[in-house]
């Protein structure tokens, strides 16, 4: 690969300055807490989820018999620590994780240290961000009235402060008031247009998100291939029509100036106007008689018989840690069927029986044996073989990293030591500002974010030529380039530091001879060049942009 190089930017000059900054912590990396702002562990206690686990496990395995599947042999507990980084961080560990991981020497350390990720502040921040993906998108809306920043730090804060996830829906769903003094009420206002709420977007954003059924195809005529009716899609936004935008923010207004406010719509052959009275599409019975049309809808959808509730976010969770959901389309999937079990009732039953708890259900997930396969096929498997296995879970999929994860894992990989809130100020700033701009151009996926996306080229010239690539890893005082040129025993060490902090393992002996050999009697300057010019193949390489 050609490597254009660019004259320094402001980005350049001041690692300098974070690098002395943070350089005490550096110093004492190893005597740092890996747990995050609190030091406390948060998650089941391993012998709690081990049965769990086992369950799930075993529902795998029957799986691969009923369909000759040969699961592959066990990921390295590394391959498997950047899986976990990369699923709940959004970014590859450092190299003072990587250390301090690799020093714990118990025999089930990915199980401890699965639960101290899950105690992280990032784990907060960035698990909040997916889901607001997926139950309000990504459009930032009126500003005015709708602000998705303080429904993402909502929903951190749910997820920092345990809160059962049938709770937090059933507050977005109801939720009234202004939609900065009351966050979840962000819900319903991202879908207000020109003062008015839409009921038909609120319908089937909640049906995709909560559900995971797609009746939005019903808004306008019987669905064609599903079981979905208009009129249950109509009575669906039903719940919402007596909700309205007012100069105190959402709410919810049953009568307004002495006239009882109904949802109405017109009918396409009389082209009048006519009232929908609130209906849910299956189960009524579950449906309280007492509160508001919105709370009783909350309700109906959180219900403890509700398989289609925890089956849906099940599935979400398990797309979030792989990359891909467990059933695809992750929002249209088919009616749950009566006596029967599959991989996301084993999951969702466990999630309500223990109290709806998200960290506990992506525990589970990433502590199963498909999480912690490796991404190669059984040896002297054929291609049928092969692709029978990756249909099953049998092999971890091989996934492209999400435009954030490409991001967040550069910037992490231009620092040895752990990018988060221990991190120097203005070196967050300057992370988050630049992770906005990168994902802008990379191309963001958007609402459809389970969707699997092929890379493109103007992707590839960005990572080879674009300035924050350049930035990232030019030879510089102290910035991550110049100390592993300086500060290892050997060529060989250097090579090998270098592969564990862009590619998160060692090199192979091939790669380490031929980078040693590059390294061999350069010094100084050029020999940062040389460094600089290594990182940067790693990072532009295949391997650095996908999940494996």
């Amino acid at each position: 690969m050609t490597r254009l190089r660019k004259s320094p930017s402001t980005f350049t000059l001041l690692l300098p300055i974070l690098a002395v900054a943070g350089f005490a912590a550096v110093v004492f990396a190893a005597a740092r807490s890996p747990v995050g702002v609190s030091g406390r562990e948060v998650g089941a206690e391993i012998s709690n989820l081990k049965p769990t686990v086992l369950v799930v496990d075993r529902t795998l395995a029957k799986e691969w018999k009923d369909v000759g599947a040969t699961p592959a042999s066990a990921a390295t507990d590394l391959q498997v620590f950047r899986r976990l980084s990369l699923a709940l961080f959004g970014m590859i560990p450092s190299l003072e994780e990587i250390r301090s991981f690799e020093a714990d020497t118990r025999p089930d350390r990915l199980d401890h240290w699965t639960r101290r990720m899950l105690a992280d502040p990032r784990f907060n921040d960035y698990f909040a961000e997916r889901l607001a993906r997926m139950v309000v998108g990504t459009e930032g809306g009126q500003f005015i009235i709708y602000r998705r920043d303080r429904f993402v730090e909502w929903l951190s804060n749910q997820l920092k402060d345990g809160v059962p996830w049938d709770h937090t829906v059933r507050s977005m769903l109801t939720q009234q008031g202004l939609s900065t003094d009351r966050p979840a009420v962000n819900f319903v206002a991202a879908a207000i247009n020109e003062g008015d709420i839409d009921e038909n977007k609120l319908a089937g954003r909640t049906a995709r998100a909560f559900l995971g059924q797609r009746m939005d195809c019903a808004q306008c005529h019987d669905h064609p291939f599903a079981v979905w009716k208009q009129e249950q899609f109509e009575g669906l936004a039903s719940f919402f029509g007596q909700t309205k935008q007012t100069i105190t923010g959402v709410e919810d207004m049953p009568v307004q100036n002495g006239v009882q406010q109904e949802y109405k719509v017109q009918d396409r052959k009389t082209l009048k106007d006519r009232v929908v009275e609130p209906r849910v599409p299956f189960h009524p019975e579950w449906m309280p008689q007492e509160g508001s049309r919105r709370e009783k809808l909350a309700a109906w959808i959180t219900h403890p018989e509700n398989r289609r509730f925890e089956r849906a976010i099940a599935n979400r969770v398990w797309g979030f840690v792989f990359g891909k959901p467990y059933l695809e389309p992750v929002d249209d999937l088919e009616d749950p069927k009566d006596g029967e079990t599959d991989m996301l009732d084993v999951l969702g039953t466990e999630f309500r029986e223990k109290g709806y708890d998200l960290r506990r259900l992506v525990q589970t997930i990433v502590s199963s044996k498909a999480f912690r396969t490796s991404s190669e096929p059984p040896a002297g498997a054929d291609e049928k073989a092969t692709h029978l296995s990756e249909c099953h879970w049998a092999v971890f999929p091989l996934i492209r990293l999400r435009p954030e994860q490409v991001i967040g894992s550069m910037l992490q990989s231009s620092s040895v030591q752990t990018v988060d809130y221990n991190s120097n100020l203005l070196f967050r700033l300057i992370r988050i500002t630049r992770r906005s701009d990168f994902v802008k151009e990379y191309g963001d996926f958007g609402d459809d974010e389970l969707q699997l996306h092929g890379g493109t080229i103007p992707q590839r010239l960005l990572m080879m030529n674009g300035q924050l690539a350049a930035e990232v890893f030019e030879a510089g005082f102290f910035n991550p380039t110049s100390r592993l040129s300086v500060m290892n025993s050997s060529d060989e060490k250097c090579v090998e530091n270098a592969y564990l902090v862009c590619l998160t393992r060692r090199p192979t002996a091939e790669e380490s001879t031929h980078f040693s050999g590059r390294l061999k009697d350069l010094k100084g300057g050029e020999r940062r060049k040389a460094v600089e010019d290594m990182m940067w193949s790693l990072v532009n390489s295949t391997e650095f942009s996908w999940n494996h």
